[in-house]
């Protein structure tokens, strides 16, 4: 898909090649790296880390736009399967027992037709079975585009996005947040503080890129 290749292995969506150029972060294998340090002081999580680093015009970039605008689950996935194989390589991130899909608005997603961050929680299940739990965490109010604002401002506006239901079934559990791309954190951050009401025994956060600012 990145440079034109038409032998793509496994009905993966980029070639050996370009998956061998792949940012990775190594994140996942590191206590105190720089994911869990945009959330001290504002929430407390168990390990967390995003998989890959996002930069303009680069491969991950591209596997998120076909994710989120073309409709190509596959590369949502290939982005899960990452996450999956590389928490396999920490003993960071165990017994986790559900993955909680950052929502989409109900409008949003009907539009799109699915939400990208279950798509990849999809591809995450697929490697270590580590079930769903999409009943619980709501969007529940519409809410300004985070891309052009600064921290601040995305913390407030952020703020009491979600909402949610069915909580007994998130009691005493240890929690997996996912998410396609974290900058400021801001909408995990308020995910977060979200799920803790259910008072969960454990809440851990990955996504799938870092944005390198």
């Amino acid at each position: 898909m990145h440079c034109g290749s038409e032998e793509l292995p496994n009905q993966n969506v980029i070639c050996c090649t370009c998956y061998s150029q792949l940012p990775f972060t190594d994140f996942l294998q590191i206590e105190n790296n720089v994911v869990e340090k945009i959330f001290w002081g504002r929430v407390s999580l168990g390990a967390s880390g995003a998989a890959l680093f996002f930069t303009k015009n680069s491969i991950v970039q591209l596997l998120i736009f076909e994710l989120k605008y073309k409709q190509n689950k596959r590369a949502g996935w290939m982005l899960g399967h990452i996450i999956a194989e590389t928490m396999k390589l920490s003993n960071r991130f165990m017994h986790i027992d559900y993955l909680i899909p950052v929502p989409l608005r109900q409008k949003k997603e009907r539009i799109r037709g699915y939400n990208q961050t279950y798509i990849i929680c999809e591809g995450i299940a697929q490697v270590l079975a580590i079930p769903i739990e999409k009943r619980v965490l709501y969007k529940k109010k519409p809410s300004l585009t985070q891309t052009q604002k600064g921290r601040i401002e995305r913390g407030q506006n952020s703020n009491r996005l979600f909402s949610l239901k069915n909580t007994t079934a998130l009691f005493n559990k240890r929690l997996l947040l996912v998410d396609d791309v974290i900058t400021t954190g801001a909408t995990a951050e308020s995910a977060c503080l979200c799920l803790k009401q259910a008072r969960p025994a454990d809440i851990q956060f990955v996504a799938a890129a870092y944005t390198l600012t």
